[in-house]
């Protein structure tokens, strides 16, 4: 039997992160629905401890916080850059290997530093992906989450300047630019995060 999705038939939405990056790319793809978005930063929203142990509990941590603080529907997602070479890591804690200050440079770095460290040179040694867990969440404690995923290469040096996070060092599979040498467009069009997005669009905000 297939599953009975809960419908968003609101017209605001929290978008609980205070990462810029995600902000804008979220609100991009928010734009056809005519939803009135609003940033955990605008309302000055706590940000939770990211205690899960996967993308799915720490993006379901997430926008339970801000639509039970806020009493409005949330959506967040945790999503992050996972290494094979290095058994999955940076993954959940992608943001934290760049610091206080996300400083994403040097968590580039530090990849590819743990992947010399591995002696990880030839493409097919160099797997990565970009994995999104993304939630919509109520006040009423109900959610509805959904993970999508890029594979591709983990590259050195880094190119580009689009972009957050990893994506000057990640090349998409079947593609010759890293996510950061792509306008946010194109990106959207193969990304992590627009992957969960449409299962989302598909399952709670269109009609049955």
């Amino acid at each position: 039997m297939d599953k009975v999705y809960r419908k968003f038939t609101e017209n605001t939405l929290i978008v609980a992160s205070h990462n810029k990056g995600k902000i804008k790319e979220i609100n991009h793809l928010l734009a056809p629905f005519g939803i009135t978005a609003k940033s955990a930063s605008e309302l000055k929203l706590d940000e939770p401890e990211e205690t899960g142990e996967t993308f799915i509990e720490n993006a379901e941590l997430k926008a339970l916080a801000a639509a039970k603080a806020s009493g409005l529907p949330a959506l967040a997602d945790d999503s992050g850059y996972s290494v094979a070479a290095l058994n999955g890591d940076p993954g959940i804690y992608s943001a934290r290997w760049a610091g206080d200050h996300k400083d994403f440079a040097l968590a580039m770095q530090m990849v590819e530093c743990a992947m010399q460290d591995k002696d990880a040179q030839e493409d097919d040694e160099r797997a990565a992906a970009f994995i999104c867990a993304l939630t919509l969440a109520w006040p009423d404690g109900h959610v509805e989450t959904f993970e999508g995923r890029v594979d591709g290469t983990s590259i050195w040096p880094p190119k580009g300047s689009n972009g957050f996070g990893y994506d000057p060092i990640f090349k998409a599979n079947g593609y010759d630019r890293t996510f950061a040498e792509m306008d946010c467009a194109e990106k959207q069009k193969i990304s992590h995060r627009a992957d969960a997005f449409k299962q989302l669009v598909n399952a709670c905000f269109k009609a049955a």
